[in-house]
């Protein structure tokens, strides 16, 4: 077999790969030999139809299929036979195969990159901190009972805060406008859920009422065609009803997992969870920005059939997101360009990753792969269960093993790099603010009731 290897544009190689033109016949001649014994033809007794007509007939579909599963087989030997590590599957293309010739094919495809890592010590990261006080505990009960509040049907007049059920509708100069209109509409007053003008008119009124008077709407409202319009409203009040928040007894307690031991325990559960989220987000927001850092001081090519790959799996998981029926999901037709970017940050980051692995010949450690999978289990009725069922099942295994793998990464460039630790508070901690920059946006006000992770 002979080799020859010509280096494309970037990451790109092209074999041209030579077969003896006596072993490609020996191995046609024996598939057709193959052939003759089960092809059945008119005129021929089976078994006995002669080679020669089997091969007019069949020679060259045969031929092709030879060919095929010889470009498969010598593609295999001649990179092993050079050494190279190819990133995808080949483009293989025929460039002869006539009888009595050499047969000679080309196969195309990217190899990864060779990778030298760079200094860790050029990457700077903020390790942010923080204690849970009581104050914090107060705040996250406190939004745990806003969550569970409900509403009941008042007798009296409606103050913000209480949730209305309205009909209404909007006129400009005399024509309904229907998007400014609904019938049994709920809503709470004073919560921005409408507009300004539109919360203070509602104040004060009680069920049978009705209503009328002018509301503007602001420069920036999502409806263009209403931005800076005075509209009149004609409301009607159906219903008025006030929150009524949950005491903090047993029976709320119970909600969240918390049988024995009353308020204590309760708070003892909450605080628990707190933790338990704030050393994930600490974790997270440690791992991220090592990888971050490691992505920045490394420059190097990337395959393109893994970008593409991984591109199709950014498309997939966010089709399971949306959770869309069986067959439906191929009429979503997502543009490559709207995961491009995300996909090629994964892709080098996770070479990096592997490189660190191999050139430091690193394994998950027992210890800590254990000590994840406790974390794991801990939030379930049965931990050990669920751990029995993590050891049995390899593939979950592997991803556990793998996580492990790449902290062991991140705490070997932490070892290395320049780090800040940053005291905040939880709530800063929790929602990124406390290492995010000065400059930029802070994260959302709502993080902190998501981060509860308190059993229902």
């Amino acid at each position: 077999m002979n080799v020859s290897i010509e280096t494309m544009t970037g990451l790109e190689r092209r074999l041209t790969i030579g077969v003896g033109s006596e072993e490609f016949e020996t191995q046609i001649t024996q598939r057709l030999q193959e052939a003759r014994g089960r092809v059945n033809i008119p005129g021929f007794r089976a078994g006995k139809v002669p080679l020669k007509e089997v091969r007019r007939r069949y020679g060259a579909a045969v031929r092709a299929e030879v060919a095929s599963e010889l470009m498969q087989s010598s593609f295999m030997q001649a990179v092993q036979q050079e050494q190279m590590n190819p990133a995808g599957s080949p483009k293989l293309d025929v460039v002869k195969m006539d009888p009595g010739m050499d047969f000679e094919f080309t196969a195309t495809f990217d190899v990864y990159p060779t990778i030298e890592l760079a200094d860790f010590s050029k990457i700077s990261i903020k390790r942010p901190s923080a204690e849970i006080g009581e104050g914090d505990v107060e705040t996250m009960i406190g939004k745990l009972q806003e969550q569970h509040t409900s509403f009941e049907v008042a007798d009296r007049a409606a103050a913000t805060g209480d949730q209305l059920k309205i009909d209404f509708v909007g006129t400009l100069e005399g024509e309904r406008i229907d998007s400014a209109c609904g019938e049994s509409f709920t809503f709470k007053v004073g919560e921005g859920q409408m507009i300004e003008d539109f919360d203070q008119a509602i104040l004060g009124m009680a069920a049978g009422e009705e209503k009328s008077f002018d509301a503007t709407f602001p420069e920036d409202y999502r409806a263009e065609e209403l931005q800076n319009k005075t509209l009149q409203f004609l409301v009607t009040v159906h219903e008025v009803s006030e929150a009524v928040v949950p005491e903090l007894n047993d029976e709320f307690f119970e909600k969240f997992g918390v049988t024995e031991g009353g308020e204590a325990s309760f708070r003892e559960e909450i605080k628990k969870n707190m933790q338990r989220e704030l050393e994930s987000s600490k974790k997270n927001q440690i791992k991220q920005q090592v990888m971050d850092g490691l992505s920045k001081i490394h420059e190097f090519l990337i395959p393109h059939d893994v970008v593409r790959r991984e591109i199709q799996a950014l498309k997939d998981q966010m089709l399971n997101q949306f959770q869309m029926p069986q067959g439906q999901a191929p009429q979503l037709d997502l543009p490559d360009a709207l995961f491009q970017d995300q996909a090629e940050q994964r892709v080098k980051v996770g070479l990096l990753v592997n490189e660190i692995i191999v050139k430091h010949e690193m394994q998950a450690d027992a210890a800590l792969v254990d000590a994840q999978l406790k974390i794991i289990s801990e939030p379930y009725d049965e931990p050990d269960q669920v751990i029995n069922w993590y050891r049995s099942n390899p593939e979950q295994m592997q991803n556990v093993e793998m996580g492990v793998l790449e902290d062991q990464v991140v705490d070997l460039i932490l070892s290395q790099s320049t780090v800040e630790e940053v005291v905040a508070s939880y709530a800063d901690v929790l929602s990124g603010a406390a290492i995010a920059d000065p400059e930029a946006e802070t994260g959302s006000d709502d993080a902190e009731s998501e981060a509860v992770g308190a059993k229902e």
